[in-house]
């Protein structure tokens, strides 16, 4: 359900950081929404040398970059705890100032969503989602979670 995509301007990731990152990631959306674990997917993607500018000038310093588009529904102070919660993640993980990380959360209708082939319940339906699930698919479901 949350797609979390991981944008990284002067900074190059290595393996073990995005694993941390997209396992914080993951972490952090499930305890503070509930959802399931195998909801959350997290890509990451990094700029290319002297392709960031900001105010039409060139970006030196690391940057890092959190769009995170989740489903509708959820009140005002989940989605500030999510955001707070994120962006230590990504500073502590990187050790990079607070300055240099931006985090975005987006609503996206649960009926205009379509993953694992399915469209998306909404918030707090998860279960009865899950349960009319193809079999294969719930195997390969709870074959994702922690």
């Amino acid at each position: 359900m949350p797609t979390y995509s991981v944008t990284t301007s002067n900074l190059t990731l290595k393996k073990e950081v995005k694993k941390i990152i997209a396992e914080g990631i993951t972490k952090i959306h499930s305890e503070v929404t509930g959802a399931n674990t195998y909801f959350a997917q997290v890509l990451f993607n990094e700029t290319s040398k002297d392709d960031h500018f900001m105010g039409g000038k060139l970006v030196k310093d690391p940057q890092i970059y959190l769009n995170g588009q989740i489903r509708a529904g959820r009140p005002k102070e989940v989605k500030d705890q999510l955001i707070d919660k994120l962006k230590k993640l990504l500073a502590n993980s990187l050790k990079i100032d607070l300055s240099n990380v931006w985090v975005y959360i987006l609503d996206l209708e649960p009926s205009q969503m379509v993953e694992y082939g399915q469209v998306l319940p909404i918030s707090g339906q998860e279960k009865k989602w899950f349960e009319n699930l193809p079999e294969q698919l719930k195997k390969k479901l709870k074959s994702l979670e922690d």
